[in-house]
């Protein structure tokens, strides 16, 4: 064993790649391990994560890294994507299916909950989360109550979905603030405490108690002492670098299909118009609310890049080669007025005619323009009456220079960045328990860093 490396082993589980890490004392990768698992449908034919399958992947694949000689595991922690709850009984069998967040809620009863509750606003505007049915996990679980009541009373813990992870290497129940805290209808933030309805409904005796997201719990595990987390939301462990690497205030926008803007900096309470307009807090692993924006804005740029490609008769990901022009974008904001927004679309441009465009690389430019329009309005709601001194993007639109260039361009007394960190997430959930495990200073250079000033571009 005093020839073994001593790791971190971090599960980060996503909706579609599942993956176990193991990180060294300076949080780089030495292990690594992937699965894709096949989805199944639950009791309604609506599809869902096989949360069989996934369990046995877990349980399996901690016994091979385990069984590794040249490592020691001495510490280990979990990730997941949030909104989604394993509800089990008193022997810790799963009750139900894995439901899908995306599954439709149904009308009558978010009416029942919303008019018993207060309505839709104040009830929004305690718990931080605009109504988005079973994306607030909490309404998940009041769903079981009226729809499934036997089920419902055979619930000894509903934990979500990092939690569960946890507890299957753990044997450990417990709730952890960050996934709590994220738009699931279950936290009054003003009080700082479960929100009236929690109780009044009696779900607080399904769920256990809450266990510190920077603390561990000392276990034996396949014959070793580990330091155990029990579990972070990914949003909420992917902001970790960041908080724990720069100290002055600063937003992050992580794009992919979403663009979310968080600002950890912003301490003031949601109001109507931000809650309308698509905010919402997530929290940090500290128990601190962030204000977040959300802005649909990679799902529209995928959809529209493949009517580009049809039109134009490209590839799919010639966007990629498009280089960003001055002229094309001086020029294109000559044009005449944009036509007006269809309430469906996130942005002017699947209303825009392609044909008016003399090339692909100019109806790009216009495509690029018109999403930053409206990401300078959804990252403006939470920047709003706070120091904010940099703005850092990373994922898709982060490798992207046109987007970061007219960026920049909008933000003109902020310093804007690129910013990538090889497993964002994973290495946030191994930070989170830090110091339990590991007694070299938590490394200042995980972030690779792209400043963007307006026209031209230098690293940093």
């Amino acid at each position: 064993m005093s020839n073994s490396l001593s790791v971190i082993a971090i599960y980060d589980i996503g909706k579609t790649n599942k993956k176990v890490f193991l990180f060294n004392e300076a949080y780089e990768v030495v292990y690594e391990k992937s699965a894709t698992l096949p989805e199944t449908t639950d009791e309604d034919g609506y599809p869902c994560e096989n949360l069989e399958l996934l369990t046995q992947w877990i349980r399996e694949s901690f016994t091979e890294i385990a069984g590794l000689k040249e490592f020691n595991i001495a510490a280990i922690n979990f990730t997941s994507y949030g909104a989604s709850f394993v509800h089990i009984d008193e022997n810790g069998k799963p009750l139900t299916p894995l439901y899908n967040y995306l599954k439709p809620y149904p009308e009558d009863l978010k009416k029942k909950f919303y008019s018993r509750y207060g309505g839709e606003i104040m009830l929004s505007m305690h718990t931080a989360s605009p109504v988005l049915g079973s994306l607030n996990s909490g309404m998940q679980l009041y769903r079981l109550k009226y729809e499934q009541k036997v089920v419902f009373d055979q619930i000894a813990y509903s934990l979500h979905l990092p939690q569960y992870i946890s507890y299957l290497l753990t044997g450990k129940t417990c709730s952890d603030i960050t996934s709590i805290g994220c738009h699931t209808n279950l936290w009054n933030f003003p009080q700082n405490n479960y929100h009236e309805w929690v109780y009044r409904e009696g779900l607080i005796s399904k769920l256990p108690p809450i266990f510190a997201s920077d603390k561990v719990k000392e276990l034996i595990l396949s014959g070793k002492k580990i330091m155990a987390g029990m579990g972070l939301h990914d949003s909420s462990a992917a902001l970790i670098p960041y908080l724990t690497n720069f100290r002055e205030p600063f937003i992050l926008i992580s794009t992919g299909t979403w663009s979310i803007s968080f600002n950890p900096f912003n301490n003031m309470p949601l109001t109507v118009e931000e809650l309308q307009q698509d905010c919402l807090c997530y929290m940090t692993y500290h128990g601190a609310p962030v204000k977040a924006s959300r802005l649909f804005a990679g799902y529209e740029h995928e959809q529209q890049i493949k009517r580009l490609a049809e039109h134009f008769n490209k590839g799919t990901d010639y966007y990629t080669t498009v280089q960003f022009d001055k002229s094309i974008v001086a020029a294109l904001r000559l044009q005449p007025p944009a036509p007006a927004k269809n309430a469906s679309s996130i942005t002017v441009f699947p209303e825009r005619d392609i044909s008016s465009f003399g090339s692909y690389e100019q109806a790009y430019h216009q495509l690029i323009l018109d999403i930053i329009s409206r990401q300078i309005s959804s990252t403006g709601l939470v920047l709003e009456g706070t120091d904010v001194k940099r703005i850092f993007v990373d994922g898709g639109f982060g490798k992207n220079p046109l987007y970061m260039h007219l960026l920049a361009e909008a933000f003109p007394g902020i310093e804007v960045y690129a910013a990538s960190i090889a497993q964002a997430t994973a290495l946030g959930t191994a930070l989170a328990i830090h110091p339990h495990w590991n007694s070299k200073p938590a490394p200042a250079d995980t972030i690779k860093l792209v400043y963007y000033n307006i026209g031209s571009e230098q690293k940093k």
